[in-house]
This record gives structure tokens, sequence and C-alpha cells, in this order.
């Protein structure tokens, strides 16, 4: 009778970290289907008071970059609203203007600056992307 209990235990235990990575794999509150909310997009004051705190941004360069970050998110936002599309495609959509952004904003920074943003940019940076970022990073 113990053996039994033993194995009823064990195999409980074996398939337990299993369901829980399977309940886990999405975000609470979010649709299972991918589907993107108008919380996901961030709020471009946000993205300029981080791009400044990172890159020490001068007073005539922060308005140059909050262009370049209201005309992403007001693209993106105009793509959001096409309530057919899902996450990935949204996403595939998304990344041109993304890279547009990035080098329009390079053209802005120093060279100083624009290693910083490298440095920024290479780890996990949520602050500029909200909730819509790609489940894996693209290839270069």
């Amino acid at each position: 009778m113990n053996r039994i209990r033993l194995f009823a235990i064990g195999s409980l235990l074996m398939f337990a970290p299993v369901m829980l990575a399977q309940q886990t794999a999405t975000e609470p509150g979010r649709p299972l289907k991918g589907a993107v909310q108008a919380g996901d997009l961030p709020d471009v004051a946000n993205q300029l008071k981080v791009l400044t705190e990172k890159l020490d941004l001068t007073a005539g360069q922060q308005p140059k970059v909050k262009t370049i970050l209201q005309e992403l998110h007001d693209a993106t936002q105009k793509m959001m609203q096409d309530k057919t599309i899902s996450r990935d495609e949204l996403l595939d959509k998304v990344r041109p203007l993304r890279m547009k952004a990035n080098n329009q904003l390079r053209e802005i920074l120093s060279d100083d600056q624009k290693k910083k943003l490298d440095q920024y940019l290479a780890g996990p940076h949520p602050d500029m992307h909200g909730t819509l970022q790609p489940k894996a990073p693209p290839a270069q």
C-alpha cells in the first residue's frame, strides 16, 4: 500500500511543474488568442522620460526624440485598431517602424549616447515597449 501511495505522490510531483508551466504561460488577464489591447502600448511621455534618463538627452534633443516616439506610437496605435490581426502579425508590422524610429533616433544622438542606447537595448527594456514585445528577440 505504501508503494502505491509513493508512486501516486511521485507521479503527481513529476507532472506538477508541467501543469504549472502551462498555467503561467500566458500573462494573467491576457486573452489566450494573442489579441492586442489598448493598454499594451507604452506612453510616449514615459518613453521620453526613460530615454532622457538613460541617454542623458539634452533639452534640444528631447523635442526631436518626442516627435519620433509620437510618430511610432501613432502608427502602432493605428495598426492596433485592426482587431483581426494577431499579436505576432502586429509585431511583424511594428518591427520595421521600430527600426525606422531607431535609425531616426541615432541621427540625433552623440556617439556616447549611441553607446548608451546600445547597452540599454541589449537588456530587457519593457518600459519602452510596454507589453507589446516579441516572444523571442528577432534575428539580426
